[in-house]
């Protein structure tokens, strides 16, 4: 019987079949696995219990992280060459730093669905893995640098 999550094996409270190798020599001794005696089952059932509740706030918490992020454009200046061709690409790791900077998610790399670095200047819609089937489409726009110089700032007051 399972103490702790394990992927593709199981929950805490779930009692599942293994080979008695894997159970004796990794399951048992890591502590994450006990006999399902009478004792254990009604000791695990309050931990499976915690845990489920712990399941339905993630989901509730990436159901809120989606609203929040479902469409939103995340804008990247570049330089760029004659040709179009970007000098650096837009990459995974600027656009989580970005989502966290501005929304205060805390998303990993891999769940950010971009086969490739972006390299070319226009809108890019990436997919945005938040938790199990719960993802949102952003939209990331990589913009020429020199139209950021070029955009007029705003009129700072002059002081009397």
């Amino acid at each position: 019987m399972l103490t702790r999550p394990i992927e593709r094996l199981g929950e805490p409270g779930d009692v599942v079949s293994v080979a008695p190798g894997y159970a004796r020599n990794y399951l048992l001794p890591q502590g994450l696995a006990v006999p399902p005696t009478p004792h254990n089952v009604q000791g695990l059932h309050k931990v499976r219990e915690a845990r489920l509740i712990e399941l339905r706030n993630r989901e509730e918490q990436a159901k809120a992280l989606q609203e929040q992020l479902q469409g939103q454009r995340l804008a990247f200046y570049r330089k760029v060459h004659e040709e179009g061709k970007l000098y650096s690409s837009v990459r995974l790791e600027e656009i989580t730093a970005r989502l966290s900077e501005q929304f205060g998610a805390d998303i990993e790399k891999g769940k950010v669905q971009l086969a490739e670095p972006i390299e070319a200047l226009g809108l890019h819609t990436v997919k945005v893995g938040l938790y199990k089937d719960i993802s949102a489409e952003i939209q990331v726009e990589v913009l020429d640098e020199a139209e950021q110089q070029q955009a007029p700032a705003p009129e700072a007051k002059a002081e009397e």
